[in-house]
């Protein structure tokens, strides 16, 4: 056996087990059992490097467990002879009662507990093993190598196997085998289920007296009869026999309830029985007594041939020395055709099995008790699955169908589907699930509103809070009343009984779940209805549980979509595209941003707060703002993410009481379509893509930076060319991150959809999410596109300027012929009243280089350029001042004036338009 994954790349079950043991979530790699039984074993505090389990010396073996096992221990030995295989018994809590090995001198390389009864293999004791799985999960469990908790393990594989009394399924002890990982063969599993089996049969043959006559006296009625048909041996007592004649297990449940019915009459009887696909069985039952005098009745099944026989490998060697093991016990049954009364739906080329045999009273009684019980059982693993209001619903008609009823309704108030608390669940109900045997039967469909009159079992329900049984329908006055004519259809179609139950939890009414019976023929009974109102009453906690969980989703989803741009501004230096998807399970903190800076440049950002929920999403609405805030200072890419860095630090410091931010990534670029050049720097956070106007998608080598909070180390910026109509692709890693693939396939999912480079960047927003996005996102995906456009030369002027005052005329000059043609005459006069100010202040106070820029886009751009960082201060001047109106008159003419600083100096800009 071969571990899936592998160890080097940190996916198999090896580096699945070290990032579980260093607290990291582990979701792929291992299997679910694995997984569960570490988690347990964490819980449970037990050490991967822990010393041997306790040892217990005072167990009792004198018990009909290993008296049963012992014969079919020593038969494996023999099988096993020359090999480094060992088999040992436990009993229901982990203890070692029985050791046998292929090799004896194994016994020499093991602590002498290893070898003797006593040693603990429990998971609270030993970890993840063989025994303790099989025990936890209740069925046949195998772990290989890493999957072990305990270090000590790791070179090994083993099987376990429960061993149940046939008669009440309790689980006696667990059968195990174990051998170095590398000689694991999958032909074991096979090998330790006949071994179970073969204990089974042996426990049966020690069973109550009363139990044991008559499994004795059916024995020896067929061997008087002779044996008859290719079969001899080959089919187990018990509920096995069905279990391995695969059957679908409602099929065996319908011929299980069948059987019980038939032993019930104690009289001799054939039923034809239908099943899946079409098919038929048929179960014969016979009156049966004792030599003691118990009475009771056997029923078999005849199966056709074309079941498919359930079972592994064949393997002669083990068969042949299991066999003789169980000479005295009933574990293999002859198959015969009865001689003295013959049956005529027994032909050739038909196999019968085993259902039941027992008394007429306890037969029917237990069976009845022991279905309950184990679809109650299943009930709880069953429903409840999801979170989803719909699907929860959905669960509960299928656990019931057909263990309980042949039809299943749910209806539910609107309220309740949108996650509200239902003001009046007795006027807003719809129907929500129909479910069945069948789907030609005449209810109400899946949608369609339900208005219910006060005499129907439905509303009684509500009324008394209590399941409701009406074994008669054509009886139920009330229920007819409701939809004569369609009544009459459902009772055409043989439906005769129904249960409704309220749909129950913590006070509230959240709707009303109804069964029918049309297929059984006997009415509903007071267990019936105690066994729906549980399943309803189940049912409703976990409905209400995916209540309020989509209430609290809508809640945070409707927080963060207003928390995010509701559109995209206009921007002549970029055509912009944008998708945004919610998680699944759970809203998560991603979000992106455009914001228009001075000079026609654009910021462009994306970013991802770590974890999901309402926090998540309020931090992330304050990460925005502040990006935001940060943008309009024009600061640097890496200095808006220092300023993001340090308000993440004191958002986790400032109160005690809030929930600890993990982390947030985030990554800011800034585009000048004046020198096609953009600037970004990131936190880690994934790389843009970069799509070339000729279709070559790359991804910049941007170092990548610590997250958002942990502080300490300086952010660095890295500056591209982008061509006219190249594009830039922002998005999250909710648009990467599959279970089902690893990131580099997803990378060239995303370079093969963003080679187009002739599409719109809407068109490859749909084209990324359809190609790349999971089908079930388990974060949020937040997409931006940004396609490139280049200002026009002909649209951006400048000039060098002397530091030297008399030179302010020429600037001056130069500009109104600039304005003049671009046909900006009308803003000559304010333009030469600005220009004159923000130069003369330049000479004055700042020093060389100076330079001036005109930029003509949507609106006209003033920018004036010195080497000096000292910054300008609007003020209001004094009626007796004779400076300091400068700024002033600036900030009248223009619609807007700002400063930004770059590495040599600062920029004073000024905006205004033609108006």
């Amino acid at each position: 056996m071969i571990e899936r994954g592998l160890d080097g790349d940190n996916r198999g079950p090896t580096g699945a087990r070290e990032r579980f043991l260093m607290g990291e979530r582990v979701e792929d790699g291992v299997r679910s059992p694995i997984l569960g039984s570490w988690e347990r074993c964490h819980l449970m505090g037990v050490s991967p490097d822990s010393s041997d389990p306790p040892f217990w010396e005072d167990l009792d073996l004198a018990i009909p467990l290993v008296d049963a096992a012992e014969p079919v221990l020593d038969g494996l030995a023999a099988v096993f002879s020359g090999s480094h295989m060992n088999v040992g018994l436990a009993d229901r809590r982990g203890a070692v009662l029985l050791r046998r090995f292929g090799d004896a001198s194994l016994m020499r390389h093991l602590p002498a507990s290893h070898s003797r009864p006593g040693f603990v293999f429990a998971e609270q004791f030993a970890g993840t093993n063989g025994i303790a799985l099989a025990l936890a999960e209740r069925r046949f469990c195998q772990v290989y190598g890493a999957e072990h908790f305990s270090e000590r393990s790791q070179a090994n594989a083993c099987w376990g196997m429960p061993i149940r009394d046939p008669l009440n399924g309790r689980i006696e002890g667990v059968l195990a085998f174990g051998c170095p990982r590398l000689e694991a063969d999958l032909a074991m599993g096979t090998v330790i289920r006949d071994a179970a089996r073969a204990i089974e049969g042996r426990l049966l043959e020690r069973s109550t007296e009363r139990e044991r006559s008559l499994l004795r006296a059916y024995l020896d009625a067929r061997r008087r009869v002779g044996v008859d048909g290719p079969f001899w041996g080959r089919y187990v007592i018990g509920e096995d026999g069905l279990a391995r004649s695969g059957l679908d297990w409602r099929d065996q449940v319908i011929l299980q309830a069948k059987a019980a019915e038939l032993i019930s009459s104690g009289q001799r009887a054939a039923a034809v029985v239908p099943l899946s696909n079409g098919r038929q069985a048929t179960l014969l039952s016979r009156p049966l007594t004792s030599p003691s005098g118990v009475a009771g009745s056997v029923v078999e099944v005849v199966l056709p041939l074309d079941v498919p026989r359930r079972g592994g490998p064949h393997l002669p060697r083990f068969t042949d020395s299991l066999l003789p093991l169980a000479e005295h016990a009933p574990a293999t049954l002859p198959v015969v055709r009865p001689r003295t009364h013959p049956v005529p739906v027994l032909v050739s080329g038909q196999a019968d099995r085993l259902v039941l045999v027992g008394e007429p009273i306890a037969g029917r009684l237990a069976v009845a008790a022991r279905r309950r019980l184990e679809l109650l059982a299943e009930a709880s693993t069953r429903i409840g699955t999801t979170l989803d209001v719909d699907r929860t619903a959905w669960e509960l008609a299928e656990v019931a169908v057909p263990r309980l009823a042949d039809f299943v309704t749910v209806d539910l108030p609107e309220a309740v589907l949108r996650g509200e608390e239902p003001v009046d669940p007795r006027t807003d109900l719809h129907r929500t699930v129909v479910h069945g045997i069948r789907e030609d039967c005449n209810f109400y469909p899946v949608g369609k509103r339900v208005d219910l009159r006060p005499s129907t079992p439905h509303l009684r329900c509500l009324d008394s809070m209590q399941a409701v049984l009406e074994p008669d329908l054509k009886a139920a006055a009330g229920w007819r009343a409701q939809d004569f004519e369609r009544t009459d259809m459902l009772l055409a179609q043989d439906v005769h009984s129904l249960i409704s139950a309220p749909l129950l939890a913590r006070g509230v009414v959240l709707g009303i779940a109804t069964f029918y019976r049309s297929q059984d023929s006997a009415p509903f009974g007071d267990n019936d209805l105690s066994l729906a109102q549980e399943l309803a009453a189940r049912a409703a906690l976990c409905l209400d549980n995916a209540r309020r969980y989509t209430r609290e989703h809508a809640t945070v989803l409707a927080l963060q979509r207003s928390l995010l741009p509701h559109s995209l501004p206009e921007h002549s230096s970029v055509e912009l595209a944008h998708r945004y998807v919610p998680a699944e399970s759970s809203v998560g903190g991603d979000w992106f941003d455009v914001i228009p800076l001075a000079g026609t440049r654009v910021a462009l950002l994306v970013g991802d707060v770590v974890g999901h929920g309402l926090h998540a999403a309020a931090t992330m609405g304050q990460l925005r703002t502040a990006a935001r805030n940060f943008a309009e200072l024009d600061l640097s890419p890496d200095e808006v993410l220092t300023h993001l860095d340090n308000l993440v630090g004191r958002l986790d410091g400032a109160d005690c009481d809030r929930e600890p931010l993990i982390g947030a990534t985030c990554l800011y670029a800034i585009y000048d379509p004046t020198t096609q050049l953009c600037t970004m720097a990131r936190a880690g956070h994934p790389p843009p893509a970069v799509v070339g106007p000729d279709g070559n998608v790359s991804f910049p080598d941007l170092p990548a930076g610590q997250p958002l909070g942990l502080g300490g180390l300086p952010f660095e910026t890295v500056e591209i060319h982008l061509p006219e109509g190249s594009s830039l692709v922002l998005y999250t890693d909710g648009l990467l991150e599959d279970r089902h693939r690893d990131i580099d396939e997803a990378l060239d999912l995303l370079r093969s959809a963003l080679a187009h480079p002739d599409r719109a960047p809407e068109d490859t927003c749909t084209a990324v999410m359809d190609a790349v996005a999971p089908q079930h996102p388990g974060d949020d995906i937040a997409l931006l596109v940004a396609r490139t456009h280049a200002l026009p030369s002909d649209r951006v002027a400048s000039w060098e300027v002397p530091a030297d005052p008399s030179r302010v005329s020429d600037v001056r000059a130069a500009a109104m012929r600039q304005l003049a043609d671009w046909n900006l005459e009308e803003t000559a006069f304010a333009t030469e009243l600005l220009l004159s100010e923000l130069v003369t202040n330049a000479i004055r106070y700042g020093r060389e280089p100076i330079r001036v820029r005109l930029i003509f886009d949507r609106s006209l751009i003033c920018e004036v350029y010195d080497g000096s960082s000292t910054a300008p201060r609007l003020r209001q001047a004094a009626s007796t001042d004779e400076g300091g109106r400068g700024l002033y008159l600036v900030a009248q003419l223009a619609q807007a004036w700002g400063t930004r600083y770059t590495a040599e100096g600062k920029v004073i800009w000024a905006e205004f338009t033609s108006e």
